[in-house]
């Protein structure tokens, strides 16, 4: 169950949201945590028994760890755990046809389908039990809000990865305000436009582009793919953590922010502070900074950037692009710390340039699965003798979204959130309301009449 879906809206959050306002306080939680259940079940049925297996494993174990003479024994333990599940469920068919390329065999992989969201809820439920091992946490005693954290549908399948401590207080106790509600539904309604009325529309151009033999892709066709997608991604996943974040308000939530206009960045370190900031922040927090962080020699330092990087290219998929989209990335980081960053700081457009290039660039390595052909590609984005401006696929292709497109990138520099917030002050903020039920009604006539409404985050 999508949120820009006809279900989703109509026969979930609406009902869900009626009986959630009126009744007591006490049950609100015990609302929350069946509504979540019965949200994940709707897409994944058999696997919500793992989801609920992760939740009362992990309840148990802060138990344990907070009052284990052992902790460090115990905390090992849970790791291993949620680290061996995440790679049974999501790497084993990866790490068996990998094996069977090194050893030219034909390795049968097993029949096992990715348990949507589990990325995102094992790193909250380790974000959990490695606080409370450090003290930063108290032990959650009350399974339902442990279960009620883990399983809140706003964030359960796509994120913003929600630590422990940003909602514990929350758990115990919220406030449901008219201005929280009439807010969320706003920032949930400018989530719905982005994810509908650009990313589904700009998608159908990668849809279409992929779908070349990418041996005689000419280059106009290539760029005009890759850079549709680097627009709907953002799209896609930004305007996804903005409804999550909307419908966290209108429970009375505060997710942190998940994106902060990447697109405008003029570094690639700039970006990785703008892009999917909860996924950013938690790998420094749990992976980066015990390795040594920028503590240790610049050698070790580099090193643990590659380690990181790896593995976040492999939290995205279980697959080689990723792994090499994430070394990628942690090269122009590297690149960067050397020498490169004094550089870009003498010039604000070179730097945007060259970060929007190799940003666009990425995005080439993580959108084509097949590593076979992630090199084709590329080779395609430079086929100085096969520009291909002239193909009727692509005059046709780029006349019929050029305005689209054009409105998307504008829209990604946060500059018309700037003029309109300028424009509707605080005393008219009536208007901004308004702008967003029309938003809405647009996006819900748009849900009615396309089928095409793909999210390209439920895979990760």
């Amino acid at each position: 169950m999508v949120f820009s879906s006809i279900i989703f809206l109509f026969y979930f959050l609406a009902p869900l949201l009626f009986i959630y306002y009126i009744v007591p306080k006490k049950y609100k939680n015990i609302i929350l945590f069946i509504a979540s259940i019965i949200f994940y079940a709707w897409g994944e049925p058999k696997y919500v028994f793992l989801m609920l297996f992760s939740a009362a494993f992990n309840y148990r174990c802060g138990i344990w760890i907070g009052t284990a003479y052992r902790k460090k024994a115990a905390l090992a333990i849970n790791i291993f755990i949620n680290i061996g599940l995440l790679v049974f469920f999501k790497y084993t068919n990866f790490i068996l046809s990998t094996a069977g390329y090194l050893t030219k065999s034909e390795i049968p992989q097993l029949n096992i389908l990715l348990p949507i969201g589990i990325s995102f809820y094992t790193f909250q439920a380790l974000s959990y039990t490695i606080d409370v091992y450090r003290g930063k946490t108290a032990v959650q005693k009350s399974f339902l809000n442990f279960g009620l954290y883990l399983s809140l549908f706003p964030q359960l399948i796509a994120g913003p990865i929600v630590r422990y401590n940003d909602v514990a207080s929350q758990l115990r106790r919220r406030i449901i305000s008219y201005s929280g509600i009439v807010s969320g539904f706003t920032r949930f309604s400018a989530g719905l436009c982005k994810k509908v009325l650009i990313a589904n529309a700009v998608g159908k151009i990668w849809t279409m582009v992929s779908g070349f033999d990418i041996a005689s892709l000419p280059m106009s066709l290539a760029w005009l793919g890759i850079i549709s997608y680097t627009i709907q991604i953002y799209f896609d996943f930004s305007g996804y953590s903005d409804m999550a974040i909307g419908l966290g308000k209108m429970l009375g939530f505060d997710f942190l922010e998940n994106f902060n206009y990447p697109y405008k960045s003029k570094s690639i370190t700039e970006f990785w502070r703008r892009w999917h900031m909860s996924l950013s922040s938690w790998f420094k927090e749990y992976v980066y900074i015990p390795l040594g962080g920028n503590r240790v020699s610049k050698f070790r330092s580099y090193l643990n950037i590659l380690i990181v990087w790896m593995l976040t290219g492999l939290w995205h998929g279980a697959s080689w692009n990723f792994v090499l989209w994430g070394l990628y990335f942690a090269a122009l980081l590297i690149i960067e710390k050397l020498f490169l960053k004094k550089f870009l700081e003498r010039s604000r457009v070179i730097s945007h340039i060259y970060a929007l290039f190799f940003i666009i660039l990425g995005w080439a390595i993580f959108a084509v699965e097949d590593i076979n052909s992630v090199g084709l590609f590329i080779k395609a984005m430079f086929s100085f003798g096969n520009i291909g401006a002239d193909s009727v696929d692509f005059l046709y292709t780029l006349s019929s979204y050029a305005l689209l497109i054009i409105a998307a990138a504008v829209i990604s520099t946060g500059l018309p959130k700037k003029i309109y917030d300028r424009i509707i002050p605080e005393k008219l903020s009536f208007l901004k309301y308004i702008c967003a039920v029309i938003g809405f009604i647009i996006c819900v006539a748009y849900l009615v009449d396309d089928t095409f409404n793909p999210f390209l985050y439920f895979r990760f």
